[in-house]
């Protein structure tokens, strides 16, 4: 998901791009109309003028009486025109019942106020967000692998030595009842062992189920079906490497590579980005257009019922004057947000100092937990000895020998559970100061 989220915004920052070059549009319509067009309810009219040589200029030609002056039309008032020009309605009627048109529309931005450089801008530190994003996951993807990985061999382990207590409570079993048909122990010390036994074989029965089920946790985490079967290479610890020492701290670097804190840098110049935009609203815009219109009927040469169509260029400007400061106040809005997300990474790194120095506590305390159990466990190992030697010489009881192989196997699963401390414990390092490798 966070790689189909880093290929979305390289398509984004791609389509902002798209908007410094020149956008084509085609637009098309039809019209159907109930009427034609009369521009004339009736046919027209008009008088007419002739040229008089000794004016000079061009006079109505109208009815004259016999004392030669224009005769008046006493219905009208007007004077009465001797000849007349007709215009027929049906010369002024144009069919329009079916309209055709379309324009093909070329407009190319020249200055936005900066609106496309910071969407540009945006674009590509959502594309940063998106990368650091899809790093964070991959971060936490290994960790709870890890997490799950070191899950499986300590449960191995734990089987071993499960399995190890039931052999040596079954050969206490035996020799019990060896001594009860001797004479030299009692139903009791038989009874306390056998209960020993079983609890044994429960607690191998238990770890048996959870390390088929932590294989399995294992391999759904890894994306594979939950039956699949595989083998650690580290199952045996006994045969595996220490941990390397502790790296170096230099918080400015841990700082560069946590991911967490690089998607707050990001968002912090994703929000610079906003401000230029919200700023953008506040200047001027011009832009380049050209367009090939076209339509049928078309009135370019007279009313004709067929396709027409020409070319036209030119330019648009757009100033904003006054909108009651909503602009300007969406603009300190915009500085508001980018001042929060300072804010907020400053916080974000005071915290991943504290996370580091805990996370370098965690380790040297496993660390030290880890030498502890190993020196613990020696000295359970050697009681258990001795235990078992003072039971075959008749000097200890049953009691003292399960005491004694109870102790040794709390200390051996101390010492399992350090170790894999010791191994999360540098993992949870490595992850804080952002070392861990994708």
């Amino acid at each position: 998901m966070a790689q189909e989220n880093v290929r979305g915004a390289a398509s984004l920052k791609g389509a902002a791009r798209a908007a410094y070059l020149p956008g084509i549009d085609f637009t098309g319509s039809y019209i159907y109309n109930q009427r034609i067009i009369n521009l004339l309810s009736e046919d027209a009219k008009l008088p007419t003028m002739s040229f008089d040589p000794s004016t000079g200029s061009y006079q109505y030609n109208l009815v004259k009486g016999p004392d030669g002056k224009p005769v008046v039309n006493p219905s009208t008032g007007s004077y009465i025109p001797s000849e007349i020009a007709v215009i027929p309605k049906e010369a002024m009627s144009y069919d329009i019942h079916n309209v055709f048109a379309g324009a093909f529309t070329l407009t190319q931005p020249v200055y936005m106020g900066g609106q496309i450089r910071a969407l540009n801008q945006i674009a590509g530190f959502g594309e940063k967000i998106a990368k650091a994003m899809s790093n964070s996951v991959a971060e936490d993807i290994i960790y709870s692998v890890d997490e799950a990985y070191w899950t499986v061999v300590s449960l191995k382990e734990k089987k071993k030595l499960a399995e190890s207590f039931v052999s040596l409570t079954d050969s206490l079993c035996y020799n019990v009842k060896l001594m009860l048909e001797e004479g030299v122990a009692t139903k009791s010390d038989l009874l306390s062992v056998e209960v020993r036994a079983n609890e044994a074989n429960i607690a191998l029965a238990k770890v048996s189920n959870g390390l088929v089920l932590s294989r399995m946790a294992l391999a759904q985490i890894c994306g594979l079906p939950p039956d699949t079967k595989m083998e650690l290479s580290d199952e045996d610890l006994s045969t595996m490497d220490m941990e390397p020492a502790s790296p170096v701290i230099d918080l400015s670097q841990v700082y560069d590579r946590r991911q967490d804190l690089e998607i707050v840098r990001q968002s912090i110049n994703l929000l610079k980005g906003r401000e230029a935009l919200s700023l953008s609203e506040m200047l001027p815009k011009i832009a380049v257009i050209g367009a090939y219109s076209f339509s049928n009927p078309n009135f370019i040469d007279g009313f004709k019922k067929r396709f027409g169509g020409g070319f036209s260029v030119g330019a648009t400007l757009q100033v904003p004057i006054w909108h009651w400061g909503g602009d300007y106040k969406r603009y300190k809005a915009a500085k508001s947000s980018t001042s929060a997300q300072r804010l907020l990474l400053e916080d974000l790194e005071e915290k991943v100092e504290l996370q580091v120095n805990q996370a370098r506590f965690s380790l040297d305390e496993a660390e030290k937990t880890y030498r502890m159990t190993v020196t613990n466990l020696q000295k359970a190992e050697e009681n258990r000895m001795q235990a078992q030697m003072g039971f075959k010489e008749g000097v200890l009881t049953t009691s003292d020998v399960l005491a004694a192989q109870t102790a040794w196997l709390g200390a051996n699963s101390e010492k399992i559970d350090a170790e894999i401390g010791l191994h999360l414990a540098h993992t949870y390092l490595s992850k804080v100061l952002g070392l861990l490798r994708y």
